[in-house]
């Protein structure tokens, strides 16, 4: 058993109050399925997909309903049997309207129809990859990144190293949790599909020190392989952060600008891994994921296994509906998740939780001037200076916000936890990431 004080970690970070015991000894269950599902045709990072189905179509589970043709995109598929009702612009979990179509659901759901599973150590890269790329797998941690862009490093950078982000380091998320311990050997083996597809002679699987029986049980996984190995971090937050987690483990170092194949490095989620496996053995596609419905505001908080498209508002009344005053409603966790107008946008494939949050926990604070304690400096993971970021982007400064380093930050919310001014540095980095990027297609 690991001693206190000996776990890997970063410099920098925060302990915020964790509140997994809410979920966290709770078994994953189906959500039940809603009236109508709504599934965006974008749910990753690239090229929007356009529509395969037209208005009154009937479609088959797992049917693919949008693609497209560019690199970077991820392919979506219908995540049950059903009558397409429309295809609209919907407002998605940031508020942005997003093409989507509109699945009215049959009464009865067949399974979804699953090939024969072959010899998974007989699969080239470049089959593995495909296979990542028909699923529509993208990285389910909440970057949604497409999967097979990830599995195809450039070639002068070569990968020896495939780490499992199995940190789960959020406040009151717990589906990576339930994962580790209900499927431990889909976990595995979807990581060594992650490193036939890179060619990397390593595997290993980083857990948060408040996992420990998820770590006994991968260890016990892999006690008999060689090039695999179950690493128990620090419990700090953001310690499942891609830069934090490669330091921590390897001890290299990501360069600012530069993703971790410069180091040789890849990083995975917990879920897409399993779902890489999933599809390689059974053909499905990423139509489903588990997300965790939890907070003090929730009747009885647990880990559902839930169809893409599913609204926020059917997943509250799966886990008995609101206790008490909601305050502020989140999709994701608490420190990076977006805050919700009401329950209406549907689950994606990188939604990992929802959370509500009561008055105790969301208190309306004023923002106030920087008092200059450099709380927020000494808090950031990036070594960054998020006071003058914000600084500069209330100033509406956007050459000097990127000079302070905006578009090197991740958004973990370390600066505004620790601010006692109350300055929301993240939505000004926000604003400033948008604010560049549209200067820079000019």
């Amino acid at each position: 058993m690991e001693q206190a004080g000996k776990f890997k970690t970063f410099r920098g970070g925060i302990h915020p109050p964790y509140n997994k015991e809410l979920s966290s000894g709770k078994a994953i269950t189906p959500a039940p399925l809603p009236p109508e599902l709504i599934v965006p045709l974008q749910q990753h990072i690239g090229a929007p997909n356009e529509p395969k189905v037209s208005v009154g179509d009937k479609v088959g589970v797992g049917q693919l309903i949008g693609s497209s043709e560019a690199f970077v995109s991820a392919p979506v598929h219908s995540p049950v049997s059903g009558t397409v009702k429309a295809i609209e612009e919907v407002p998605n979990f940031t508020g942005a309207k997003v093409k989507s179509i509109i699945i009215t659901p049959d009464p009865t759901q067949p399974e979804f129809p699953q090939k024969e599973g072959g010899d998974l150590s007989s699969l080239t890269p470049e089959q593995i990859r495909e296979i990542a790329r028909s699923a529509g797998l993208v990285g389910m941690g909440g970057a949604a990144f497409p999967t097979h862009v990830k599995l195809a490093p450039p070639a002068d950078k070569p990968v020896d190293t495939v780490i499992i982000n199995a940190c789960e380091c959020e406040p009151f998320l717990t589906c990576d949790h339930r994962l580790m311990l209900e499927r431990t050997s889909d976990l595995v083996a979807g990581l060594k599909l992650c490193m036939r597809a890179v060619g990397a002679k390593r595997g290993i699987i980083g857990v948060e020190a408040n996992k420990l029986d998820a770590a006994e049980a991968l260890r016990s996984a892999v006690s008999s392989e060689r090039d695999i190995s179950v690493e128990v971090l620090e419990v700090k937050y953001p310690e499942g952060a891609e830069k934090m987690l490669i330091f921590a483990l390897t001890g290299r170092k990501v360069p600012p600008g530069k993703l971790p194949s410069e180091v040789g490095c890849l990083v995975q989620n917990v879920g897409t891994a399993i779902a890489l496996y999933e599809a390689a053995t059974t053909g499905k596609p990423l139509i489903e994921r588990v997300v965790t419905v939890t907070g003090p505001g929730i009747r009885n908080p647990g880990n559902f296994l839930v169809k893409m498209g599913t609204p926020i508002s059917a997943l509250i009344e799966a886990a008995g509906g609101y206790l008490g005053t909601p305050a502020r409603l989140i999709m994701g966790g608490p420190m990076t998740g977006w805050a919700q107008a009401d329950a209406s946008a549907a689950v994606v494939k990188g939604t990992s939780g929802v959370v509500v949050l009561t008055p105790d926990l969301a208190p309306e604070a004023a923002e106030r001037e920087c008092v200059r304690c450099g709380k927020c400096v000494e808090a950031c993971p990036m070594f960054l200076m998020p006071n003058f970021i914000a600084r500069s982007a209330r100033r509406g400064s956007w050459e000097e916000a990127e000079s302070w380093g905006a578009l090197d930050c991740f958004e973990c919310g370390c600066c505004s936890f620790s601010c006692p001014s109350f300055i929301p540095h993240v939505k000004y980095v926000r604003q400033a990431k948008a604010e560049i990027a549209a200067r820079k297609k000019k």
